[in-house]
């Protein structure tokens, strides 16, 4: 295939375009935004070389001299979504920061919904997504632990916050498909609950409703795991 590397190479240390020919009509930032309002609008599953070519106007083959493999294509995505971190001058506050981090992070994840199913290490050390683990670990500078402690603290936030929001998109996605209302579906669950409850079979899980069964607020739920999360990169006294 044109543009392939005959070895492993990293996206980041190969030139714009490769191959003869006029000066590259694209840039790879470009090529980034194609590929992001692609998977925007019709989902990660519509991003491919040819639909990415086809927004940009050039033919798939061509695009294969600045991108020579789809998973480089999406660790252009993942870092071009990265560039939408806002980097902010360190409060002092270590706490108080990361918890910023991570609501600026849920936040970028359901603008551009496609992101949490390419969380991966393998992305994590693109242009952008350097500058934002740097911009993370300057936040953590008055925490008196290693960086190594540092690094898990922030993978570990980082995955509460991904798992969260990708179970928020995918009950979304089922509401959107369900042939009644959410509320007619909450309805038919909670019925259905009380009746087996009810039952006598599961005594535990009738003393967890009876203790509260009121619904469960869903936000106060992200703010306790987040703040565990923290609490366990205390310092202990």
């Amino acid at each position: 295939m044109a543009g392939r590397a005959a070895e492993p190479e990293v996206i980041w240390t190969r030139p714009e375009r490769t191959g003869r020919g006029p000066k590259p009509a694209y840039t790879r930032a470009d090529i980034a935004a194609a590929a992001v309002r692609v998977a925007d609008a019709e989902g990660l599953d519509a991003v491919s070389m040819r639909r990415v070519a086809a927004e940009l106007g050039c033919g798939t083959m061509s695009l294969y001299n600045y991108v020579p493999r789809k998973e480089d294509l999406y660790e252009l995505m993942v870092d071009a979504a990265g560039a939408e971190h806002e980097l902010w001058e360190p409060s002092g506050d270590w706490r108080a920061d990361m918890l910023r981090v991570a609501h600026q992070t849920r936040d970028l994840m359901h603008r551009h919904p496609w992101l949490p199913r390419l969380m991966s290490p393998v992305y994590g050390f693109s242009p952008h997504a350097l500058r934002f683990l740097e911009h993370c670990l300057a936040c953590l500078d008055p925490l008196p632990v290693s960086y190594g402690t540092k690094m898990e603290l922030i993978a570990m936030l980082n995955g509460v916050v991904t798992t969260y929001v990708a179970n928020e998109l995918a009950t979304a996605e089922r509401t959107r498909s369900l042939p009644w209302s959410e509320e007619q579906e909450h309805a038919a669950r909670a019925a259905y609950l009380r009746e087996r409850i009810g039952s006598g079979e599961y005594p535990r899980m009738a003393a967890a409703f009876a203790e509260n069964s009121g619904p469960i607020d869903l936000e106060a739920v992200f703010e306790r795991a987040l703040h565990r999360v923290l609490d366990g990169f205390e310092p202990r006294a």
